[in-house]
Protein backbone atom coordinates (compact mmCIF):
# COMPACT_ATOMS: atom_id res chain seq x y z
CA UNK A 1 0.00 0.00 0.00
CA UNK A 2 3.18 2.40 -0.50
CA UNK A 3 2.07 5.94 -2.70
CA UNK A 4 3.93 6.70 -5.38
CA UNK A 5 4.60 3.37 -7.45
CA UNK A 6 3.16 -0.32 -8.15
CA UNK A 7 4.13 -3.15 -9.80
CA UNK A 8 2.90 -4.86 -13.08
CA UNK A 9 3.45 -8.13 -14.94
CA UNK A 10 3.27 -7.92 -18.18
CA UNK A 11 3.05 -11.35 -19.95
CA UNK A 12 4.62 -10.95 -23.83
CA UNK A 13 2.56 -11.84 -26.68
CA UNK A 14 4.38 -11.97 -29.93
CA UNK A 15 1.30 -10.42 -31.57
CA UNK A 16 0.06 -8.15 -28.91
CA UNK A 17 0.32 -4.58 -29.25
CA UNK A 18 0.77 -3.70 -25.66
CA UNK A 19 2.63 -6.39 -24.12
CA UNK A 20 5.27 -5.87 -26.76
CA UNK A 21 5.38 -2.36 -26.21
CA UNK A 22 5.56 -2.89 -22.57
CA UNK A 23 8.49 -5.45 -23.17
CA UNK A 24 10.29 -2.79 -25.77
CA UNK A 25 10.74 -0.24 -23.24
CA UNK A 26 13.98 0.55 -21.50
CA UNK A 27 14.16 1.48 -17.65
CA UNK A 28 13.88 5.18 -17.42
CA UNK A 29 11.19 5.16 -20.43
CA UNK A 30 7.95 6.79 -19.75
CA UNK A 31 3.99 4.97 -20.19
CA UNK A 32 1.26 6.70 -19.42
CA UNK A 33 -1.36 4.85 -17.40
CA UNK A 34 -5.32 5.65 -16.30
CA UNK A 35 -6.61 4.25 -13.27
CA UNK A 36 -7.15 2.71 -11.21
CA UNK A 37 -10.73 1.26 -12.11
CA UNK A 38 -12.64 0.05 -9.30
CA UNK A 39 -14.20 -2.55 -10.71
CA UNK A 40 -15.61 -4.30 -7.45
CA UNK A 41 -14.98 -2.38 -3.99
CA UNK A 42 -14.25 -5.18 -1.48
CA UNK A 43 -15.36 -5.28 2.42
CA UNK A 44 -13.33 -7.09 4.90
CA UNK A 45 -15.32 -9.85 6.14
CA UNK A 46 -18.25 -9.09 4.14
CA UNK A 47 -18.03 -12.93 2.54
CA UNK A 48 -17.15 -15.86 4.60
CA UNK A 49 -15.77 -17.48 1.64
CA UNK A 50 -14.46 -16.02 -1.86
CA UNK A 51 -13.37 -18.45 -4.52
CA UNK A 52 -11.94 -17.31 -7.83
CA UNK A 53 -11.28 -18.60 -11.58
CA UNK A 54 -8.58 -17.32 -13.27
CA UNK A 55 -7.57 -18.32 -16.82
CA UNK A 56 -3.92 -16.99 -17.95
CA UNK A 57 -3.45 -13.23 -17.63
CA UNK A 58 -7.01 -13.17 -15.57
CA UNK A 59 -5.05 -13.92 -12.80
CA UNK A 60 -5.02 -9.87 -12.41
CA UNK A 61 -7.43 -9.12 -10.32
CA UNK A 62 -7.19 -12.29 -8.14
CA UNK A 63 -3.62 -11.09 -7.33
CA UNK A 64 -5.13 -7.86 -5.86
CA UNK A 65 -7.70 -9.70 -4.07
CA UNK A 66 -5.99 -12.56 -2.77
CA UNK A 67 -3.23 -10.04 -1.87
CA UNK A 68 -5.54 -7.22 -0.19
CA UNK A 69 -7.49 -9.95 1.49
CA UNK A 70 -4.25 -11.62 3.32
CA UNK A 71 -2.33 -8.48 3.92
CA UNK A 72 -5.68 -7.58 6.71
CA UNK A 73 -4.73 -9.61 9.92
CA UNK A 74 -8.83 -8.78 10.88
CA UNK A 75 -10.31 -10.05 7.34
CA UNK A 76 -11.36 -13.54 8.07
CA UNK A 77 -11.62 -14.17 4.76
CA UNK A 78 -11.36 -17.81 3.00
CA UNK A 79 -10.11 -17.88 -0.47
CA UNK A 80 -9.74 -20.62 -2.95
CA UNK A 81 -8.24 -19.78 -6.43
CA UNK A 82 -8.50 -21.90 -9.65
CA UNK A 83 -5.98 -20.78 -11.87
CA UNK A 84 -5.77 -22.26 -15.46
CA UNK A 85 -3.25 -22.16 -18.15
CA UNK A 86 -2.15 -23.77 -21.26
CA UNK A 87 0.54 -25.37 -19.62
CA UNK A 88 2.57 -25.47 -16.42
CA UNK A 89 5.14 -23.00 -18.20
CA UNK A 90 2.25 -20.56 -18.97
CA UNK A 91 1.32 -19.93 -15.29
CA UNK A 92 2.59 -16.58 -14.25
CA UNK A 93 3.26 -15.88 -10.20
CA UNK A 94 3.54 -19.42 -9.48
CA UNK A 95 5.72 -18.79 -6.41
CA UNK A 96 4.22 -16.03 -5.71
CA UNK A 97 0.29 -17.48 -5.13
CA UNK A 98 2.68 -20.94 -3.67
CA UNK A 99 3.84 -18.57 -0.91
CA UNK A 100 0.73 -17.00 0.07
CA UNK A 101 -0.53 -20.83 0.35
CA UNK A 102 2.29 -21.86 2.73
CA UNK A 103 1.85 -18.27 4.82
CA UNK A 104 -2.06 -18.43 5.12
CA UNK A 105 -2.90 -22.17 5.38
CA UNK A 106 -6.03 -22.03 6.81
CA UNK A 107 -7.29 -19.02 4.27
CA UNK A 108 -5.82 -19.53 0.85
CA UNK A 109 -5.38 -22.16 -1.23
CA UNK A 110 -4.95 -22.69 -4.45
CA UNK A 111 -5.38 -25.23 -7.64
CA UNK A 112 -3.70 -25.10 -11.01
CA UNK A 113 -5.17 -26.60 -14.15
CA UNK A 114 -3.36 -26.77 -17.39
CA UNK A 115 -4.70 -27.87 -20.97
CA UNK A 116 -1.72 -29.83 -21.64
CA UNK A 117 0.51 -31.48 -18.94
CA UNK A 118 3.88 -32.68 -18.83
CA UNK A 119 5.16 -35.92 -17.37
CA UNK A 120 5.16 -35.19 -13.33
CA UNK A 121 2.12 -33.01 -13.30
CA UNK A 122 0.33 -32.92 -9.82
CA UNK A 123 -2.75 -30.46 -10.71
CA UNK A 124 -5.79 -30.55 -12.61
CA UNK A 125 -5.78 -31.53 -16.56
CA UNK A 126 -8.45 -29.97 -19.56
CA UNK A 127 -10.80 -26.95 -18.85
CA UNK A 128 -12.77 -26.04 -16.02
CA UNK A 129 -14.88 -28.31 -15.29
CA UNK A 130 -18.20 -28.97 -13.40
CA UNK A 131 -16.75 -30.93 -11.36
CA UNK A 132 -13.87 -29.23 -10.89
CA UNK A 133 -15.98 -25.77 -9.78
CA UNK A 134 -17.60 -28.10 -7.39
CA UNK A 135 -14.64 -29.75 -6.02
CA UNK A 136 -12.94 -26.34 -5.20
CA UNK A 137 -15.40 -23.27 -4.96
CA UNK A 138 -17.80 -22.42 -1.98
CA UNK A 139 -20.88 -24.32 -2.88
CA UNK A 140 -24.03 -22.24 -4.30
CA UNK A 141 -26.45 -23.07 -1.49
CA UNK A 142 -24.70 -20.61 1.07
CA UNK A 143 -25.31 -16.96 0.84
CA UNK A 144 -22.20 -15.39 2.30
CA UNK A 145 -19.90 -16.84 -0.37
CA UNK A 146 -18.82 -15.43 -3.52
CA UNK A 147 -17.22 -17.01 -6.75
CA UNK A 148 -15.04 -14.49 -9.14
CA UNK A 149 -13.88 -15.10 -12.82
CA UNK A 150 -11.40 -13.38 -14.99
CA UNK A 151 -10.11 -14.85 -18.36
CA UNK A 152 -10.61 -15.16 -21.88
CA UNK A 153 -13.86 -14.69 -23.46
CA UNK A 154 -14.22 -19.02 -24.13
CA UNK A 155 -13.49 -19.59 -20.58
CA UNK A 156 -15.90 -17.05 -18.78
CA UNK A 157 -18.49 -18.44 -21.58
CA UNK A 158 -18.00 -22.06 -19.99
CA UNK A 159 -17.42 -21.07 -16.36
CA UNK A 160 -19.92 -17.73 -15.73
CA UNK A 161 -21.57 -16.49 -18.61
CA UNK A 162 -20.05 -13.60 -20.59
CA UNK A 163 -20.40 -10.05 -19.53
CA UNK A 164 -23.34 -7.85 -21.22
CA UNK A 165 -22.44 -5.55 -24.36
CA UNK A 166 -22.15 -2.85 -22.56
CA UNK A 167 -19.96 -4.58 -20.11
CA UNK A 168 -22.31 -4.71 -17.42
CA UNK A 169 -22.46 -7.78 -15.30
CA UNK A 170 -24.95 -9.55 -17.29
CA UNK A 171 -26.98 -12.93 -16.45
CA UNK A 172 -24.68 -15.84 -14.66
CA UNK A 173 -24.56 -18.27 -17.18
CA UNK A 174 -22.32 -21.27 -17.97
CA UNK A 175 -21.09 -23.51 -15.39
CA UNK A 176 -22.24 -21.22 -12.81
CA UNK A 177 -25.73 -21.22 -13.61
CA UNK A 178 -26.10 -24.78 -13.83
CA UNK A 179 -24.71 -25.29 -10.56
CA UNK A 180 -27.09 -23.06 -8.86
CA UNK A 181 -24.94 -19.85 -8.46
CA UNK A 182 -27.03 -16.24 -8.45
CA UNK A 183 -26.60 -13.16 -9.59
CA UNK A 184 -25.39 -12.16 -6.23
CA UNK A 185 -22.56 -14.71 -5.20
CA UNK A 186 -21.31 -14.24 -9.10
CA UNK A 187 -19.05 -11.35 -9.92
CA UNK A 188 -17.07 -11.39 -13.80
CA UNK A 189 -13.98 -9.23 -13.75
Amino acid sequence: HARGFFDLVVKNYPTGKMSSHIHGLAPGDSLEIKGPIPKHPYKANEFKEIGMIAGGSGITPMLQLAQHVLSDPNDRTKLTLVFANKSEDDIILRSTFDDLARKHPDQFRVFYVVDKATAGWQGEVGYITKDMVKKYMPAADRSDVLVAACGPVPMMKLVSGPKAPDYSQGEVGGILKELGYTSQQVFKF
